[in-house]
């Protein structure tokens, strides 16, 4: 729910607003003038600010609405103004208020409807300036290895044109890192990257977080959404692990790759997007069109351009460098002092499979991370607690990548306690992809 700050220096009508609004959820404040107002901006985050233009006092609306755009400029303002004054409702639009209410205001539908489009307009904006934020800092897809030369060349390809783009390759092997790149070379750059994990979200709302939905199009459905297809108007859609998707959805998205417009649960208006998408999957999508679980058109309009991601075991090269790199983003989000590898570490690396690739990379750098007592970590720090995973091939480890695969399974299930999706967090992959690999192993 929203937080709004309600300013009027007739206490009825903050009363009448701030009821309308509450009723809601919404938290209300209110201010009798813009002095007041100004006093509860210091001192709260605010998501809607609704105020009248035409106040006694130091502050009328038109100064406070100044100030408020200058010192939270992400916050939504939507101005009251007396019938016969639309002249003033229009020289507070171009300083940026979101919208005006004639007074009195016609009914609290009609002021619930208005909030809720800024606060519409709002997550938007957040959406797009996370997505630049997160675009503008993705770290490179190699650090050198010759085994990516390929993968980046294709990439710098495919990047400036509309082709839609399928990333292949095993859970944790930097898919989304490889979308993000390719959206970042793009001409679509400066429009959003919306990311969509087909395999983290429940399918009874997977068609509502793509689709959005109206009011009333199930049950909690209060009011509309869009989704994230929507969402992603103008820039880059990647839909990751997309071969979780059911059948259902399978066909509504191919409609949408053919025809660009959609229709959201529950509505009739359709709706036309612009978007360029990507596709991810570690899974294969060739044997799954084979028997029956994937749709071949679907593949198809996906597969224009597929690219496949080595995983980390086949990337010596990208080791030790990549782990330095995430070392220093694990710190930072830790809070604590930047740590750095021995030079013994780099031989550690090598000698081990990585089946969970990056995340398990990742995951094992940021225990040690939390563990660490010194300044350095060494191939010490870095093992496992328990297992046969901790060190290289020698007399009762695992030799084959299949057995050393199924020896970090069993490790990582016995530390969690038998709990599979601690198991599969602990390792980097997915769930689904920990379900498959435990009837490969035959691991109970």
């Amino acid at each position: 729910m929203a937080t709004i700050l309600v300013v009027d220096d007739e206490e009825g009508i903050r009363d009448y607003l701030a009821d309308a609004l509450s009723d809601q959820g919404n938290t209300v404040i209110q201010a009798a003038d813009g002095v007041e107002a100004l006093g509860h901006l210091a001192k709260h985050s605010f998501d809607v600010m609704i105020t009248d233009l035409r106040m006694p006092g130091a502050l009328d609306g038109i100064d406070l609405l100044r100030k408020a755009r200058a010192e939270s400029p992400e916050m939504e303002v939507i101005v009251l103004t007396a019938f016969g004054s639309v002249d003033s409702a229009v020289e507070a639009m171009k300083l940026g208020a979101f919208d005006y209410l004639q007074k009195p205001v016609a009914s609290p539908a009609e002021l619930r409807l208005l909030v809720g489009r800024a606060l519409e307009r709002r997550r938007l904006l957040a959406l797009k300036d996370q997505s630049r934020r997160e675009v503008e800092s993705v770290p490179p897809l190699t650090f050198g290895d010759p085994v990516m030369a390929p993968v980046v060349r294709a990439m710098e390809k495919v990047a400036p044109t509309n082709a839609t783009v399928l990333l292949l390759g095993e859970s944790g092997t930097g898919k989304e890192i490889a979308a993000r790149t390719v959206h970042r070379l793009s001409a679509r750059r400066d429009g959003p990257f919306v990311p969509v994990n087909c395999a983290a979200i429940y399918e009874t709302l997977m068609e509502s977080e793509i689709f959005g939905h109206e009011a009333g199009a199930f049950t909690g459905a209060t009011g509309s959404r869009r989704g994230r297809l929507e969402l992603a108007d103008g820039g880059t859609l990647f839909l990751d692990e997309i071969g979780d998707l059911k059948l259902e959805l399978q066909a509504k998205l191919l409609r949408v790759l053919q025809e660009r417009k959609f229709e959201r649960l529950g509505g009739t208006r359709t709706i036309q997007v612009d978007v360029r998408w990507i596709a991810a999957s570690n899974r294969d999508l060739e044997a799954m069109v084979r028997d029956g679980s994937f749709r071949e058109d679907l593949y198809h309009r996906l597969a224009v351009f597929p690219v496949t991601l080595p995983p980390l075991r086949e990337r010596k090269e990208d080791l030790l460098p990549l782990a330095e790199s995430l070392l220093v983003r694990i710190c930072g989000e830790l809070g604590r002092l930047p740590l750095r590898l021995d030079d013994s570490v780099g031989v550690w690396l090598r000698s081990r499979p990585w089946p969970g690739n990056v995340r398990e990379l990742a995951n094992v750098l940021e225990r040690a991370a939390i563990l660490a007592e010194g300044e350095r970590l060494g191939p010490r720090d870095l093992a496992p607690p328990v297992g046969e995973g901790a060190g290289p091939p020698g007399p009762g480890r695992p030799r084959t990548m299949a057995e050393a695969e199924e020896a970090a399974i069993r490790e990582a299930l016995e530390t969690a306690g038998g709990h599979r999706r601690k198991a599969a967090e602990a390792l980097g992959i997915g769930e689904r992809t920990l379900y498959e690999k435990l009837r490969q192993f035959g691991i109970r």
